[in-house]
């Protein structure tokens, strides 16, 4: 395992580390991302080490996000629709709100220091390495690995963390310049839920140290939330490189969960049918009739609850009967779909949408937000229809 040893320039701070690893060396930058010193911090080791490479705990769409070379009227959110990533915009879209508004009150826009090193790095000409693991893909690997209860214990914990006022007082502003802000919220949802500490810090530990392995260059300055630091330390120290892998690719979804959805809507047509053959084809008129409402009018209250639009309205009626026997495709996207189609966001409400969605009020009045309700209430609609509409219908048989 590679030691630290003393950064060669005696008056950089504790948060710099100097490690050697054969005939390399490494400045490894622990910075807190809403902090101006650690931006002053960055600017001020590159400048005098003039290194051959600087890594940056960034993945390319997040850098792509602060550099603003891809902004958020850009965002094709059919595709997004079309490809199910609309819970991991949500979440994704959830944590950039919480560090938003502790970096207001510090002054400083979170992540800040991330795109000065890749700035600083091009004004001398020096080579850029992004580092970090996929952000669709860490937090895919971080879904899939909570159990379904623990699910809901993630997604109750990070919608209440969105509505609480968060103030900063100064031995929590000196707290907070001295660790990664996003690596302290992760780590407190990891102490009680240790696989996702796992997904969300130790596999990127692992991950951030591999790519810095691979950068060029015989002297490097790496630029990492400081909550990484311990750990890429040590991955730095042994080789990793059979993991990486692994630990970036989506795990499939278990077979198990695949016979579970199929298996339910077959029951109920079974249901269906056998009643059909046993009591009449009227009797069975009357259970299709009542599935096509049990179903169909839950989504549909779900969607007026999200205020959207008519025809998002009618479409979680007609297409909740249907979708709930049809696993592959879910009431939600097919109602997220239609009001993209009828109602989409404004260009402002894209660049509103971070401060909107800390209020109650703002998730309906912000189009983008709108779109994420008249996905998930129509969807709990229609698994409340889909349970009470079956067991009905399975009572039926007896």
């Amino acid at each position: 395992m590679t030691e630290p040893t003393a950064a060669s320039a005696p008056n950089y701070p504790p948060d710099v580390h100097c490690l050697r690893l054969g005939d390399r060396e490494i400045f490894l930058i622990g910075t807190a991302h809403i902090s101006k010193e650690s931006v002053e911090l960055v600017r001020r080791v590159i400048a005098a080490e003039q290194p051959d490479c600087v890594c940056v705990e960034l993945d390319e769409k997040r850098y792509e996000a602060l550099a603003k070379r891809k902004t958020w009227e850009l965002l094709d959110l059919r595709e997004i629709i079309r490809k199910k990533q609309l819970a991991t915009l949500l979440i994704n879209m959830i944590l950039a709100s919480y560090q938003k508004r502790l970096g207001d009150q510090m002054g400083v826009k979170p992540g800040t220091e991330l795109l000065e090193a890749v700035q600083e790095a091009e004004k001398y000409g020096i080579a850029v390495a992004l580092c970090d693991r996929d952000v669709r893909v860490t937090l895919r690997r971080a879904w899939n690995s909570t159990s379904f209860w623990r699910k809901n214990y993630l997604l109750a914990t990070i919608l209440t963390s969105m509505f609480e006022e968060t103030e900063i007082t100064e031995d929590k502003l000196r707290e907070l310049k001295e660790t990664d802000v996003l690596s302290e919220l992760l780590n407190e949802l990891g102490q009680a839920m240790p696989e996702l500490k796992r997904v969300l810090i130790d596999e990127r530990d692992t991950y951030l140290a591999e790519k810095i392995k691979e950068a060029e260059g015989k002297r490097l300055v790496a630029v990492v939330g400081a909550g990484h630091v311990a750990g890429i330390k040590e991955a730095l120290g042994e080789d990793r490189s059979d993991r990486m892998e692994g630990i970036n690719r989506i795990p499939p979804v278990s077979p198990i969960w695949k016979v579970v959805g199929w298996a339910i809507p077959a029951i109920i047509v079974a249901a269906m049918v056998l009643i059909a053959f046993t009591k009449g084809a009227a009797v069975a008129g009357d259970n299709v009739l009542f599935w096509i409402i049990a179903t169909g009018l839950p989504a549909a209250i779900g969607a007026i609850l999200a205020l959207a639009h008519p025809l998002t309205i009618l479409g979680a009626f007609v297409g909740a009967p249907i979708t709930t026997l049809l696993p592959v495709l879910g009431v939600g996207h097919l109602t997220a779909f239609i009001q993209v189609m009828v109602q989409p966001p404004l260009v402002i409400e894209f660049e509103t949408v971070l401060q909107d969605m800390t209020s109650f009020s703002g998730w309906w009045r912000n189009r983008l937000l709108r779109l994420f309700l008249a996905f998930m209430l129509p969807s709990i609609g229609a698994v409340a229809g889909m349970w009470v509409g079956g067991s009905k219908i399975i009572s039926n048989l007896f």
